[in-house]
C-alpha cells in the first residue's frame, strides 16, 4: 500500500467511527477539510491506544511510539501516513507528544481528581494544536475543562460504557475560543449521545436536518 492509500485508510477508519462528519463537514472550509479529517483521525489513533481493548499493554506501546513520532514531526521527520498531511503544518507537536504521558493513568483512573488533571493536560495540548492548525485563538481554561469532559465521554464510548456517558452530554453553550472543527465535534458527540439515550440497544439513524442545523449553529459560534 502506498502512502496516499494508507493515509486514506486511516481517515476512512475515523469516518466509519464518526459517520456524522459526512454531513457536518460542509461547514468546514474546503481548504481545511483534509487537514481536519487527518487531525481527528490522529486523535482517534491516540484514544484507541489509550483506552481501547481489554489489555493495556499494546496501547502503552502504541502511545510510546506516537510520542516518538510526534517529536519527530517537530523536527521535520515523519513515518506515519497521517504525517503526510499534518507534519508540515506549524503546530506544537512536541507539546502534544509530552501530553501523551498523562493518558495511561486515564484508562482506569485512581481518583476523579487525578483523572481530571490528566485529561486536562491532554486537552490543553490538543487545543493548542487546534489553535495552530485552524487559525484559532489560544484556548481558555474553560475550553480546556470542556474538552476534558468530552474526552471523558469519548473514553466511555471507546470502552463500551454507554450508560456513564449519557448524563455528560456536552452543552449547547458558546465556546468562542474553540475552533470551528472542535465546535462541530462537540455537536457530533452531543447528538450521538442523544440518539443513544433514545435507542440504547440499536441506535437509530440520526436525523440529518437536526444535525445540519446544529452544525450550522456551531460553525457560526452560536
Amino acid at each position: 500500500m502506498n502512502d496516499s492509500a494508507s493515509l486514506a485508510s486511516f481517515i476512512d477508519k475515523w469516518r466509519q467511527r464518526w459517520p456524522e462528519w459526512a454531513l457536518v463537514a460542509v461547514f468546514v472550509p474546503v481548504a481545511q477539510r483534509q487537514r481536519v479529517a487527518a487531525w481527528f483521525a490522529l486523535l482517534q489513533e491516540l484514544r484507541d491506544a489509550a483506552w481501547r481493548g481489554s489489555d493495556p499493554a499494546p496501547g502503552l506501546a502504541k502511545l510510546a511510539w506516537w510520542q516518538e513520532e510526534l517529536r519527530g514531526w517537530s523536527r521535520g521527520a515523519r513515518r506515519h501516513p497521517l504525517g503526510d498531511t499534518l507534519q508540515k503544518l506549524d503546530a506544537p507537536w512536541g507539546v502534544l507528544a509530552s501530553s501523551l504521558s498523562a493518558l495511561p493513568a486515564t484508562r482506569r483512573p485512581a481518583s476523579a481528581d487525578d483523572d481530571a488533571s490528566a485529561l486536562e493536560s491532554f486537552a490543553s495540548a490538543v487545543l493548542a494544536c487546534e489553535a495552530a492548525l485552524f487559525d484559532g485563538p489560544a484556548p481558555t481554561a474553560e475550553d480546556i475543562a470542556a474538552l476534558a469532559a468530552c474526552e471523558r465521554i469519548e473514553r466511555a464510548l471507546e470502552q463500551g460504557e454507554t450508560a456513564p456517558a449519557l448524563p455528560q452530554v456536552p452543552p449547547h453553550g458558546r465556546a468562542t475560543s474553540m475552533t470551528g472543527p472542535r465546535r462541530l465535534q462537540r455537536v457530533v458527540l452531543r447528538e450521538r449521545l442523544r440518539m443513544l439515550a433514545k435507542h440504547p440497544s440499536a441506535p437509530a439513524r440520526m436525523p440529518a436536518l437536526r444535525l445540519l442545523f446544529a452544525g450550522w449553529r456551531a460553525a457560526r459560534g452560536a
